[in-house]
């Protein structure tokens, strides 16, 4: 149920994206509401959102988020990718690896552990 252009409101920069913002797939799906906007304060970089929804709060990264507006963000990915948005968590790129993830197959392993399917 995509909204119609003039219902989202004016395009606004993610310092003021406000919580429970609806969060809509590129293919019209409501995924959720916004829950928080990560920030590297640091930097003043926009790091993505967590979003809240009926299977359990996602992250979705910053280069997946499209557009955000004063009444909605949407994202640049579609509802099945959206189905595999991992929980927020841990950074991944912290996690271990062992020598197994190097043998045959290893490659496929690495990927999923790094996308967040395991």
């Amino acid at each position: 149920m995509a909204d119609t252009p003039g219902d989202h409101g004016h395009r606004i920069a993610f310092e003021a994206l406000e919580r429970g913002t609806p969060v809509q797939t590129s293919d019209g799906e409501q995924l959720g509401t916004v829950k928080k906007v990560m920030i590297v304060h640091e930097k003043h970089l926009f790091d993505g959102i967590v979003v809240k929804t009926p299977a359990g709060n996602r992250f979705v990264d910053a280069p997946e988020v499209d557009e955000i507006f004063e009444r909605l963000v949407t994202l640049k990915i579609d509802s099945a990718e959206a189905a595999e948005l991992p929980r927020p968590g841990a950074n991944p790129a912290a996690m271990k690896v062992s020598a197994k993830d190097f043998r045959a197959g290893g490659a496929r392993r690495m990927w999923n552990r790094f996308s967040g399917r395991r």
